[in-house]
């Protein structure tokens, strides 16, 4: 897939994508970033969850260019929500590249959880919110203490995979795939990481994939968010991120004021998740 060629939404409002020469120093850029982060911090080298989707894989990638796949080491960790098309994804993107890699079961890890809940976790409560939320942020928590598990053990960093999009949007979880030392694209918009990830040489099936956390069956980000990627990031762009008012990012991109306010609710609501834990003000006696 040619970079030119990468697909949006037949009504995406603006267009994010990156000339050539700019996809080139960002892969430099973030290239060195996890070069240095792993120095730095007198790491042999990083480890990665791996869930088949665009983002891990897309780090994947980098991490590789980076370090080498010696240096690299992917944890796909799969629960009873998962597709099993998409660890299969994550299996084969860890094969391609070369990287060492283990596959871990979550599901006795979390049942472990459910079974300790103070209450009646059963699973027809699981199955509705606000548990089923929280049901699916403890299977996201779990995987993040192994990556630190395995990292401490091995004397590595934990990469993140999040991006710009879901960081303003607090589209992750809290001390869960938020707990990690860095993120190698998270100054990157969803389309910009679609971009890249095509220029790359990342596999047009997953370029193209239907983003999901899965953190339950059928579950997907864009569903959740009540809106597509290239809207969300057109909105970011122009009023999050920019200088746009409220009005102007209406008529520019032709969206809604709904729309609008929407993605500001969830820049707003999400602050916390982008701060470190708050404590009162120094009193100075």
């Amino acid at each position: 897939m040619s970079d030119e060629s990468v697909i949006l939404e037949a009504s995406a409002p603006l267009d994010l994508r990156l000339s050539e020469a700019e996809l080139e120093a960002v892969r430099d850029h973030v290239t060195d970033f996890i070069r240095r982060t792993v120095d730095s911090a007198g790491a042999e080298g990083a480890v990665l969850g791996l869930s088949g989707g665009i983002d891990s894989t897309l780090t994947a990638h980098l991490a590789v260019e980076a370090l080498g796949a010696e240096r690299v080491h992917g944890l796909v960790m799969p629960s009873e929500v998962n597709a099993a098309d998409n660890m299969s994804d994550a299996e084969r993107v860890a094969r391609d590249l070369g990287v060492e890699y283990d596959v871990i079961d979550i599901g006795p890890i979390y049942d472990a959880f459910v079974e300790a809940f103070p209450g009646e976790a059963t699973a027809e409560r699981v199955d509705t919110d606000p548990l089923r939320t929280a049901a699916g942020n403890v299977r996201v928590r779990i995987r993040a203490v192994l990556d630190y598990f395995v990292a401490n053990a091995e004397n590595r960093i934990v990469l993140g995979t999040g991006n710009r999009s879901e960081a303003l949007t607090g589209y992750f979880t809290k001390y869960g795939d938020g707990a990690v030392d860095c993120h190698p694209i998270g100054n990157l918009y969803k389309q910009q990481v679609r971009q890249l990830a095509a220029h790359v040489g990342v596999d047009d099936d997953l370029v193209t994939k239907t983003p999901s956390a899965e953190m339950w069956t059928g579950q997907t980000d864009e569903a959740e968010m009540g809106l597509g990627y290239d809207t969300l990031d057109a909105i970011l762009a122009l009023h999050v991120d920019g200088p746009l008012s409220r009005a102007a990012t209406v008529r520019h991109l032709d969206v809604t004021p709904e729309q609008v306010d929407r993605v500001v609710d969830l820049y707003e609501t999400s602050a916390h998740k982008r701060s470190m834990p708050p404590s009162p003000d120094p009193l100075y006696l």
